[in-house]
């Protein structure tokens, strides 16, 4: 299972380890941060909570993974895994999120040089 992943993401063993290490703590800080945030709310458990709770998890989730990558050195496969997510969950495809994100560097590189 784990050489798949490795050969999937195309990393080595040792950065495999860090990435696994990062969702885990950073899935566990969305779940602690997530749990506080829905406390203040002062909401009963029930069907409404249950949907904020998910929305809540939804959005925080990708802060705490950037921010727990940061210090496992694992940022730049971060940012690069969830654009691939939203792309998905917008219908664009990876492909064209890394070109978009290509044509703005490159633009915003042609607008420094001209100054």
């Amino acid at each position: 299972m784990f050489s798949k992943l490795q050969a999937k993401w195309k990393v080595k063993g040792w950065q495999l380890a860090l990435i696994l290490i990062t969702f885990a703590v950073g899935g566990s800080l969305t779940g602690f941060v997530g749990r506080k945030l829905l406390g203040l709310t002062g909401m009963e458990h029930g069907v409404l909570y249950f949907m904020l709770y998910i929305i809540v998890m939804t959005l925080l989730w990708p802060f705490a993974v950037i921010l727990v990558s940061i210090p496992f050195g694992q940022y730049s496969f971060f940012t690069k895994y969830i654009k691939r997510i939203a792309g998905r969950m917008t219908g664009k495809s990876h492909a064209r999120v890394v070109n978009e994100e290509k044509v703005s560097v490159g633009s915003k590189q042609l607008a420094v040089s001209n100054d």
